[in-house]
């Protein structure tokens, strides 16, 4: 199972859920959905914009967990 940290990666960024969004250009609603682990996918530009923005790896916001 795959696991989204992206609260983690906010808090040490010391940023809001709304101004990644404004910063990646979703919509805060399916920004949310991707937070809350109710995602069933993610756009690689998407992901890109995200670490861009937190200025992260990829492995600092998905996690690999065993069910």
């Amino acid at each position: 199972m795959i696991e989204v940290e992206l609260d983690v990666m906010l808090a040490k960024r010391k940023m809001t859920s709304k101004a990644l969004a404004k910063q990646i250009g979703i919509t805060p609603a399916n920004l949310s959905i991707l937070k809350n682990n109710r995602a069933k996918g993610i756009r690689f530009q998407t992901l890109e914009k995200i670490c861009e923005v937190l200025e992260c790896q990829p492995g600092d916001i998905l996690i690999y967990k065993e069910d």
